[in-house]
């Protein structure tokens, strides 16, 4: 008589390959690039930035504020206006203490740039920039 064999072995040894400790290490590497990346925070406007020999860089941590050629006052994308600039301004500085930099177009009047200037000092602002380009 032939002797039957299984098809399904249970002392057979299967090999399979552990992706635990692949996916761990995704992870860890995914965990640390988010850590690690630098936010950028961009009025959400172009504006062409005067020239200053004496422009220098200022800290990460600042409320930009844009001011556009046609005089619009831009905040994160989004026009406020003059008057929603001393709420924005006076919310973020009671979280932090932070400076403020008015991305202003060189087009734009020396009126508008100082009505946006006065609403960020009377917000409680301590440190107001003007954002210039080097030559």
């Amino acid at each position: 008589m032939r002797e039957r064999r299984l098809l399904y072995d249970n002392d057979a040894k299967t090999e399979e390959v552990n992706v635990s400790p692949l996916i761990d290490i995704v992870f860890i590497l995914l965990i640390f690039f988010i850590v690690t990346t630098v936010f950028v925070e961009e009025t959400g406007v172009e504006v062409q930035r005067p020239r200053a020999a004496s422009a220098h860089d200022l800290e990460k941590n600042a409320i930009l504020i844009a001011i556009t050629a046609e005089g619009n006052v831009v905040y994160g994308g989004r026009e406020i206006g003059v008057n929603g600039v001393r709420g924005i301004v006076r919310r973020l500085v009671k979280e932090e203490d932070r400076p403020v930099i008015i991305q202003a177009d060189k087009a734009v009047s020396v009126e508008r740039y100082t009505q946006v200037h006065d609403e960020a000092a009377l917000a409680g602002a301590q440190h107001i920039n003007l954002a210039t380009t080097n030559p």
